[in-house]
Formats: structure tokens, sequence, C-alpha cells
């Protein structure tokens, strides 16, 4: 017998990387996130995100492949979503589109336990990153969604099935001709406020000031939403949102955050 062992046997270690070479086909991550979950069910439309490629570590690797089958939602189109059956219970659902890492969502979710929050990213370290936050605090109350939102919002949400939405720093998109790209548009909160239910909060904050104003103008123009603030502008930064790594590198630069603050009015 070989004193040495096949990579196959070798016994695995949470949190610690082990050297694999994939074959031409095989998943990154079997029990984890699909590459492309959506596949080709749906047309190609522009894409109001850009998919990021950089190196997973092992603990977010490990996080990936034992908890995403658990807390872990591929975004395929194919089937509706029973909100209280994918968190184990009743309390109000605030999508959170676009979340990094995963700090500022985590620590969201553990100042409001009543609440549950569906966090949606194509980033895949952002992803395990989130995933080992949620195990390492016990927050029971997060859902990691992988794909387009678009998607998830017009395939797969029910109407009104939504306390609220928050976009928190998108893609700015800044050169004029991929403006297009930005998600904000009055074609996406047309479909967001059909999945909203009355008194919703939409939150974006943005540190670009173009594009704050590009989502002030849209939000004001739209029938189903309402300004928060008296004054019809931007908001101050509400309690809840934390600042982030990303946003305080921001401030230090000279950036502006503005907040924007809206809510669903009552169906006409």
């Amino acid at each position: 017998m070989s004193d040495s062992l096949n990579a196959s046997e070798t016994p695995h270690t949470p949190g610690v990387s082990r050297r694999h070479t994939r074959a031409k086909g095989e998943p990154r991550f079997p029990d984890g996130p699909q590459a492309d979950p959506a596949g080709s069910h749906f047309e190609r439309r522009i894409r109001s995100f850009q998919p990021r490629r950089s190196r997973v570590t092992a603990g977010q690797a490990d996080a990936l492949q034992r908890l995403w089958p658990t807390w872990g939602l591929d975004i395929d189109g194919q089937r509706m979503i029973d909100l209280g059956e994918l968190f184990g219970n009743d309390a109000p659902v605030v999508l959170e589109i676009g979340f990094g890492m995963g700090e500022a969502t985590a620590q969201m979710a553990a100042a409001d336990p009543d609440s549950n929050i569906l966090a949606v990213d194509v980033h895949t370290p952002g992803q395990g990153n989130l995933l080992n936050l949620a195990e390492q605090h016990g927050l029971s109350n997060v859902r990691v969604a992988n794909g387009d939102a678009i998607i998830l919002l017009r395939e797969m949400l029910a109407p009104d099935s939504l306390a609220g939405l928050r976009v928190y720093f998108p893609d700015p998109w800044p050169k004029k001709r991929h403006h297009k790209r930005r998600l904000i548009q009055p074609e996406f909160l047309t479909l967001a406020a059909a999945r909203l239910r009355p008194g919703a909060i939409v939150h974006c904050a943005t540190d670009w000031e173009p594009y704050a104003e590009q989502m002030l103008e849209v939000l004001d123009a739209h029938p189903a939403f309402e300004n928060t603030q008296a004054d019809g502008g931007f908001a101050p930064r509400p309690g809840f949102r934390p600042l982030t790594r990303f946003e305080g590198q921001g401030l230090e630069k000279g950036h502006v955050v503005n907040d924007l603050l809206f809510r669903r009015v009552e169906h006409s």
C-alpha cells in the first residue's frame, strides 16, 4: 500500500484550500452558485452589472460549498419563489441588489432581526463572504441570490411580495454611451413597483453625483413612488445604513454621497 494518498482521499479541513484541477466544463463549486443560472432561457438584454472575477479565499470557498444549498438561491427564472418557505417565516422581506462583500448587509441584518434580507449579487467572493458572516453571527434572516436581479423580479417574485428595495452604490456607468446600462431607469422602477407592497421603501445611495441626479429625476417622475423628504430632495443617510469601507474611502477623496428614500404609493 502506498504511503501517500490521492487528492480525492485527502480529508478536507473546513477553511483550508486544497488544490484541484477542474476538468473542462466542471463547475467551480459543485454544490455552490452556478456560473450562469438563467442560461439561455431568456433573451439577452443590456446588462446593468459587470461580472467581476477575483480570487475566492479558502474560507469563502468553504462557505459556498457548505452553506449554498441551504442559504443560497440561483436565479434561473424557472419558478416562483415562496419567500415564507425560503426564510422559514413570514417576516417582511427587503431585496438588496448589489451587496459587494456583504459587510453592510450583515450589519443591517443583525440590527433588524425581524426583517429578512434577500441579497443579490454576481460576485462570487462576496457571496462566500456574506455566507461566512451570516454563519458566524447567526444571521438566519439572510439569503444570498446569484444572478440577474431583473430576472428575479420579473420571473420569480410575486406581486406585492417585497417590503423594501435597497440599491447601494450601483455601477454608475459614467460614460454617456453607457448610461443606458444604469439600473435605476423608468422601466426598472415599473418592474420593481409591481413587486413592492404599498408603503415599501426604495432606498438608493451613490457617490456619483450625476447618477444621483438621474435617480432623483426618474424616481420623482414615476407615479408609483413619492419622495419621503418634504423638500423633495435627497435624504440624510439613515442610521440603519452602515457607513461602508468603500463609502469611507470615497468621502476621504471628497466624494459626495447622496441617499434617496422613496415610498411605494397605494395602488390606484
